[in-house]
């Protein structure tokens, strides 16, 4: 071949090589979802909503504001780590502590992911009436649980209900707690019906799980025969109950116990990693773990009953890791662990034969945000408040003989009143409860726990962040 044949041989392809190059340039970008390409069929759609489940693991932070901040536990961890949790601790937190910019801001993220679904699913062309109420429901119940978790934290907060894709829909003013809350009844309200009682798909929110939230709800309220009857509605479906035992709620496999109503799950060993950061937040240095949510001695103090057998209530060991007690790896636990109590939470943790201290952060445990042992106290609380502590009775000694107690000796109203808020506080402890439980007793229960405890107008709430107030024009 001569050098002119060569030099146009080359030429073409060169030209043939720039055509296969345009022609790929001119290709839609494969895995590019946009708002009107994701709600063309059911299966991208569900995509929306598991972006919502995924979003909704940042609840797991819940810790640092419903133990660290009650009396049940401190920061722990290195002194120097995490250090704004120390201004959350003793309530002088500012509006622009870190602790409080990034739950705002993921809690955000799942209000925001629900109102796309629950904003755009309806007009789809493509799915069936029953699979678009379904996909709402799930977006609704996760609205109210984060305006939940925002208006316990910091009151008055921007109500946001429309996708973000305005002025108006970003910029959006304060409302008042009253308004919050008639939201969030609302969205359960409307969920529940269209949610499965049993999901073929795991994991996925039920009905049961908006009717124990709305329960929880209209407790927090005080509206005590509406919590009733919520409760009632759980009860009527007849799948929960208490698991026989209590430390078995904290193993692998209990999100599908009977005695959960709604948990949060992970799954470990995946690429991206899914799995739970507590496994390594709560763990010992010894496991590669940073030891926060150390308990308090304070709560370790609540467990002076013993069982009918004379035996210590077992949800003490369930519950915390404390000195020459068994631990989670075969050995004993050691003060030195823990420098800040010398007790750490043994709950979220995992022994080292299921996650390595290598993955640490890569727990597959469930965080259990509601069960079943809640809403039968949550029973108790309602008809104790509705003044019939004789029906408070029953509920409450079901939890405590599940334990290996014998049946509450209060008969009068405060009595019971006491004993069902420390039967709150040993069964459902280092599940981030505590704070939340504190305020809503209000200001003589909560200060004679937190003396330091700045008391407001009707209890205390935590700034709004100052990056919220800077880039929201209407607050």
């Amino acid at each position: 071949m001569n050098m002119k044949k060569i030099i146009s041989a080359c030429m073409a392809l060169l030209v043939v090589s720039l055509t296969a190059c345009n022609d790929f340039l001119d290709e839609p970008m494969k895995g590019n979802l946009n708002t009107e390409s994701i709600y063309s069929s059911p299966e991208e759609a569900q995509l929306a909503v598991n972006g919502i489940y995924n979003a909704s693991t940042y609840f797991i932070n819940l810790w640092r504001f419903g133990d660290v901040a009650s009396d049940d536990a401190v920061k722990g961890g290195n002194e120097g780590d995490m250090s704004d949790l120390n201004y959350i601790i003793d309530f002088t937190a500012s509006a622009d502590n870190g602790v409080l910019s990034e739950f705002w801001q993921n809690t955000y993220e799942v209000v925001s992911c629900a109102n796309n679904v629950i904003g755009n699913v309806p007009g789809m062309a493509s799915a069936s009436q029953t699979q678009k109420d379904n996909f709402v429901a799930q977006a609704k119940f996760f609205r109210a649980l984060a305006y939940f978790t925002l208006v316990n934290i910091y009151g008055e907060v921007p109500l946001k209900l429309l996708p973000q894709n305005s002025p108006e829909t970003i910029n959006v003013p304060l409302s008042s707690v009253e308004s919050i809350y008639a939201q969030i009844e609302k969205d359960l309200t409307d969920a529940a019906p269209s949610l499965e009682i049993n999901p073929v798909e795991q994991g996925r929110v039920t009905r049961g799980a908006a009717y124990g939230l709305l329960a929880k709800v209209y407790l927090y309220q005080k509206k005590y025969s509406d919590a009733l009857n919520a409760i009632s509605q759980v009860e009527s479906l007849n799948i929960y109950d208490l698991e026989p035992n209590y430390a078995d709620l904290f193993k692998l496999g209990s999100e599908n116990s009977k005695e959960v109503v709604f948990a949060i799950r992970f799954l470990s060993g995946q690429n991206p990693g899914l799995g739970n950061l507590l496994n390594q937040y709560l763990a010992p240095l010894e496991e590669m773990g940073y030891y926060f949510d150390a308990p308090t001695q304070n709560w370790v103090n609540c467990f002076t009953e013993l069982t009918e057998d004379g035996e210590t209530d077992p949800r003490l060991d369930a519950s915390i890791g404390r000195d020459g007690m068994p631990w989670l790896n075969d050995n004993l636990f050691q003060a030195s662990w823990s420098p800040a109590t010398g007790y750490l939470v043994k709950k979220h943790n995992q022994p080292l034969d299921e996650v390595p201290a290598g993955r640490k952060g890569d727990g597959g445990l469930p965080y259990i945000y509601l069960r079943y042992a809640d809403i039968l106290l949550m029973k108790a609380e309602a008809y104790n408040e509705l003044h019939q502590p004789v029906l408070a009775k029953a509920p409450l000694d079901s939890v405590r003989s599940r334990v290996g107690l014998a049946e509450t000796t209060a008969t009068s109203e405060s009595a019971m009143r006491d004993a069902i808020r420390l039967e709150r506080r040993k069964e459902l402890g280092f599940e981030f409860h505590r704070f939340f439980d504190l305020m809503r007793y209000g200001r003589e229960a909560a200060q004679a726990a937190l003396p330091s405890l700045p008391w407001g107008e009707t209890r205390y709430y935590y700034p709004i962040p100052q990056a919220e107030i800077d880039a929201n024009q209407a607050i």
